[in-house]
């Protein structure tokens, strides 16, 4: 592996007997995660030869290829034949889904987020109001079913995860922690600060479409009053906690 992977010329190695890994950098970044979700977009409309899976992570995308078709070496090449023809981190000039997410902020709500704004040396309402200024990408979705890493949140948020775990965050919760937020797809303990509340279900097993959100979406999410959050949750049935979906051109 190259000590430094590029958005043009990521590192390629092997995993498992029928699996290739193409990383994009050895940490997480948003050039990195871009070129990641651009790759893996390109690979999904036009598969090489014996591609059987692609499936993105945070910084690198994973295929699965049948060795009966496709040999590692010659797919090794097809890969960085085709890496090398762009840099994949470019933006898509605003293009793709945008979600705008109600959220209720603060108290029952978000009990950490106090501890989150005097972390960052702000006001509760100043953290609020900074959070919601930055939409954040879906860089990957993982740990559990529909489950979507946020990010990256501006480097003040990059603030550390808690020393102790909290036994019990509910679903649809809006969790932070080093520059992502996270929205649960299910009740968890965890370590990343509550500091927020959603009543959007990003797993909905009784769904046709049982995954709302996919890489590279985009999340708005907008405050609203515990009263108004009441209302919208209450009035909900599928799960999509009066988010609406934009898809830009």
């Amino acid at each position: 592996m190259s000590a430094d992977p590029r958005p043009d010329c990521p590192d390629i190695a092997p995993l498992g007997v029928d699996g290739l890994l193409v990383r994009f950098s050895t940490r997480l970044d948003d050039a990195a995660n871009r070129a990641v979700l651009g790759f893996a977009r390109d690979l999904e409309s036009d598969p090489p030869q014996g591609v059987i899976e692609v499936a993105s992570a945070l910084s690198s995308v994973y295929l699965r290829f049948d060795p009966a078709v496709v040999s590692r070496a010659e797919l090794t090449r097809a890969l960085q034949d085709r890496a090398s023809t762009r840099d994949w981190s470019t933006p898509m000039d605003g293009a793709g889904r945008h979600w705008h997410i109600p959220t209720a902020f603060g108290g029952d709500f978000g009990p950490q987020l106090a501890e989150t704004a005097a972390l960052l040396g702000m006001s509760e309402e100043q953290a609020v109001a900074d959070l919601v200024a930055h939409p954040v990408r879906v860089l990957a979705i993982g740990f559990a079913p529909g489950q979507p890493y946020l990010g990256m949140l501006p480097d003040r948020w990059d603030i550390p995860r808690l020393k102790d775990i909290t036994p019990l965050i509910p679903a649809s919760a809006l969790v932070v922690a080093v520059r992502q937020l996270i929205v649960f797809s299910a009740d968890t303990p965890t370590g990343w600060r509550h500091v927020g509340q959603t009543a959007f279900r990003p797993f909905r097993s009784e769904s046709d479409a049982p995954f709302p959100l996919r890489p590279g979406d985009v999340l708005h999410f907008e405050p609203v009053s515990h009263d108004e959050f009441d209302c919208i949750r209450a009035g909900d049935s599928a799960g999509s906690g009066g988010a609406r979906l934009e898809v830009q051109e």
